[in-house]
């Protein structure tokens, strides 16, 4: 599959794998061509999907002036900088890098195509060329806690992590302090699985935190395997990335969702209009829209339903921020002050299981 994603490039990008909409009217301008990069399969039902969903309303929002196109199932090794070379190569003006990996190769491919802007998804290294941007992952997976720290009967819930990069730790900590928020007994057992996506070892995992006694599944990883072995065992899950309750329509209480497409034709827009820059980082959350909190399950009680409601509407204002302190790691020590919230240093390079969470990332 490697190679016969990378030999498509040497004649541009192969229909099975683009979908663009054609330039119509012989004195049109020749479109934008915007192209996107997938770790997995546009059908994943999560994190890739969702990206494909953005592509789509892209170029739906800018219809003729701008051609987008995909690759997908790009390894996060030094296959993808072939590609993105490829990309480049092709008169792509505009390219979306969507998986942490591909930040190295960037850098090296922005050094061969100056004129071409890159973008990267929760990527922290910008360039003249690159521009990186995340969501407020924190926000969303707070709110998780917030959920299941008032479902939850054993007083322990489950996190299965892809790999424990700050980001990924960013979200168990914030379900975890949501989770305290609302009820302090709670104890969060992490299992690391070290992949994005592997339906396998995700069912697998998710088996194991139940069988521990974890009554409510978070993920971190990009298919439904655990809202379908919740459904199975009778228990509770949340989704990331996409609403996945089709798979587990009792078990799924409600998930922490993305839409990129405002971001996405925001920075096309720019390009267009000859206004985008580099070296700039961005994140938007709840209130920008970009995390999006999926439907509630008709289960939650509606005074769960309440304080979710109002701490939702307390981070939108800015009054409640996940990260606000006082904070301690599993091990006791302050990493946040009362009164402070965690610094950007600190939630950059984040390396530390907040208290409550069992085990040691090292």
């Amino acid at each position: 599959m490697k190679q016969s994603l990378l030999k498509t490039f040497g004649l541009g990008v192969a229909a099975a794998m683009v979908a663009a909409v054609p330039t119509h009217g012989a004195m049109a301008a020749d479109p934008l061509k915007v192209a996107f990069v997938y770790l997995g399969p546009v059908h994943d039902g999560g994190w890739t999907e969702q990206h494909e969903n953005g592509r789509v309303k892209l170029q739906a929002a800018f219809g003729d002036k701008i051609k987008t196109s995909y690759v997908e199932k790009v390894p996060e090794d030094a296959s993808s900088e072939r590609v993105f070379r490829e990309l480049a190569s092709a008169g792509n003006q505009l390219i979306f890098a969507t998986s942490f990996g591909y930040g190295e190769p960037l850098q090296k491919v922005t050094k061969l195509f100056p004129k071409v802007k890159f973008e990267h998804v929760n990527g922290f290294k910008t360039a003249p060329g690159i521009v990186v941007y995340e969501p407020r992952f924190e926000e969303g997976f707070y709110l998780l806690g917030v959920i299941a720290g008032q479902m939850t009967k054993s007083n322990t819930l489950g996190f299965i992590g892809s790999f424990p990069i700050p980001s990924v730790m960013r979200n168990i900590g914030a379900m975890t302090l949501g989770a305290q928020a609302v009820n302090p007994k709670i104890t969060m057992l992490p299992i690391w699985v070290n992949t994005w996506y592997d339906p396998g070892k995700e069912r697998q995992a998710a088996e194991t935190l139940i069988g521990k006694g974890a009554d409510v599944v978070g993920q971190n990883t990009d298919s439904p395997a655990s809202i379908q072995a919740a459904q199975e065992k009778g228990t509770y899950a949340f989704s990331i990335d996409a609403d996945m309750s089709s798979y587990g329509p009792k078990a799924q209480l409600t998930g922490s969702t993305e839409d990129w497409s405002g971001y996405y034709i925001a920075e096309t827009k720019k390009v267009l209009d000859g206004t985008w820059t580099g070296n700039r980082a961005t994140r938007w959350g709840l209130k920008e829209g970009m995390v999006v909190m999926a439907p509630l399950n008709a289960a939650i009680p509606p005074a769960a339903v309440k304080v979710f409601e109002e701490k939702k509407a307390a981070i939108i204002s800015g009054k409640l921020n996940p990260f606000a302190g006082p904070i301690k790691d599993n091990t006791g020590v302050e990493k946040v002050a009362a009164g402070a919230v965690m610094s950007e240093k600190t939630f950059d390079s984040l390396d530390w299981y907040v208290a409550g969470i069992q085990g040691s990332v090292k």
